[in-house]
């Protein structure tokens, strides 16, 4: 059921976040999840990654563009992978009867979309772009592939490398690469007695822009997302919850 899911990244820390998340996986995981079928890669997985891409983005969405790849765009039709992830986008989990719907729901909510077909480099055959624009203005891009049984990976957000499992409560900081921003999160978040799980570190060069990826073992306190907004040369802040709620 897994054995693809090597193929989207080479990386050695992919792979390890990869194994990590299998570890955490139950047997219900292992038999397949819950869903509405017919497929627990192209449809449950789907739904997963819209509905992954609505916490991030923190509001309802006003327009978005899904760009297929692989396997998502060749047979994502007959799998119904464009209607679960719209599903996903505007709340819906896998196990929810209106998924073959979702565009109708879309309409009624006066949410736009379009699909489009592109050419991942070094992606997984699930994989998809997605650009959403949310009612308040907020932009965001990720790269999402559904890797099997349900499990999915937040490949890219915003262009910068993620490799999120969308498996723990998650912090994504974007700041200049200055010192004290990487001792500031971490510090907050002990005073919170929030434990990280993982931590990665990425900068485009010395003195630029870095990002943070935290995934932690708690739910981050809004007090701690908001105090990190306002922190000297910290220039946004997202935060993916395990908490699926469907209001912003």
């Amino acid at each position: 059921m897994y054995g693809d899911a090597c193929f989207f990244n080479d990386s050695i820390l992919t792979k390890v976040i990869y194994r990590e998340a299998v570890k955490a996986m139950n047997v219900f995981d292992i038999m397949g999840p819950i869903m509405v079928g017919p497929s627990s890669s192209h449809t449950a997985g789907a739904v997963k990654i819209g509905f992954t891409a609505r916490q991030l983005l923190r509001e309802e969405i006003k327009y978005v563009k899904l760009s297929l790849h692989g396997s998502f765009l060749a047979t994502g039709k007959g799998h119904g992978t464009d209607k679960a992830l719209i599903a996903g986008l505007l709340g819906m989990k896998p196990d929810d009867e209106r998924i073959p719907y979702s565009f109708q729901y879309a309409e009624e909510q006066g949410l736009v979309f379009e699909f489009a077909g592109i050419e991942l480099r070094n992606a997984h055959p699930n994989s998809v772009l997605i650009k959403l624009e949310g009612v308040k203005g907020n932009q965001l891009e990720i790269v999402a592939s559904s890797i099997g049984g349900g499990a999915i990976m937040i490949n890219k957000i915003d262009g910068v490398e993620a490799d999120v499992c969308a498996c723990y409560p998650t912090l994504i900081v974007n700041n200049v690469d200055k010192p004290g921003h990487v001792s500031l999160v971490t510090s907050v978040l002990s005073q919170k007695a929030v434990n990280i799980a993982t931590m990665r570190i990425y900068r485009d060069k010395r003195g630029g822009n870095a990002v943070m990826i935290i995934e932690c073992d708690q739910e981050v306190p809004l007090e701690v997302i908001d105090l990190l907004r306002k922190a000297e040369g910290v220039m946004r802040v997202t935060y993916l919850s395990m908490e699926e709620k469907n209001e912003f």
